[in-house]
Order: structure tokens, then C-alpha cells, then sequence
């Protein structure tokens, strides 16, 4: 016990130069300029639109851009939720869990050259 006391004043005389400083130095930060005019606009068709549907107990979710399905989601009432996929842009869907190894990742072109 007393060596932890000791420990804990010792800590405290070590911290007391710290808190005694008084910066004058200090300046304000610069205002935060406004961002460049092609990032100020947020183009509304890029955002999934999302329709919610329940029957009989399941959950469909159908995931939309510009009008064009391509996920569904159904959350059966008992048991695990199942995603049905559009790969390729045809209307052919294919069916797939999370976790399952033919699960698609996005793929999004960052830039190209």
C-alpha cells in the first residue's frame, strides 16, 4: 500500500510541470475553405432506392438504381435471410447467404488512366 502511494505522489510531482505551462504562442486555426464546385453537388440517382414489402410473415427488400432492380432481400418469418442477386445486368437472378463463397464483393473503378 504505501509503496503504490508513493508511486501515485511521484507520478503527480512528474505532472505538475505540464499543467502549470500557460501558452500564450497560441493562434487561432485558419477557416476551413469551402470544397471545390465538383464535389459540392450530391447526385440523387447513384442512392439505392429501397421498397419494403411483407407477406405472409417474410421481408422483401428490393434494391433499386435508377429504376433497375438488381438485389432482393427476403427475410423469411423463420429462418435465414437470402439475398437474390442480378450479377450480370440481364434480369437473371441468383441466389446466395451471407457468408457463403460466392458472395459478390463490390467492385468500383476508383480512376483510371
Amino acid at each position: 500500500m504505501r509503496r503504490t502511494q508513493t508511486l501515485v505522489l511521484a507520478f503527480a510531482l512528474a505532472a505538475l510541470p505540464a499543467l502549470a505551462q500557460d501558452r500564450t504562442d497560441l493562434q487561432p486555426l485558419p477557416a476551413v475553405p469551402p470544397p471545390p464546385p465538383e464535389m459540392a453537388g450530391f447526385d440523387e440517382s447513384l442512392e439505392p432506392e429501397v421498397t419494403i414489402k411483407k407477406r405472409d410473415g417474410d421481408t422483401i427488400e428490393e434494391h433499386r438504381i435508377n429504376g433497375k432492380l438488381f438485389k432482393i432481400k427476403v427475410t423469411p418469418a423463420h429462418g435465414v435471410p437470402y439475398y437474390l442477386i442480378d450479377r450480370n445486368g440481364d434480369g437473371n437472378f441468383t441466389q446466395t447467404t451471407m457468408g457463403s463463397p460466392d458472395l459478390s464483393v463490390p467492385q468500383w473503378v476508383i480512376g483510371t488512366f
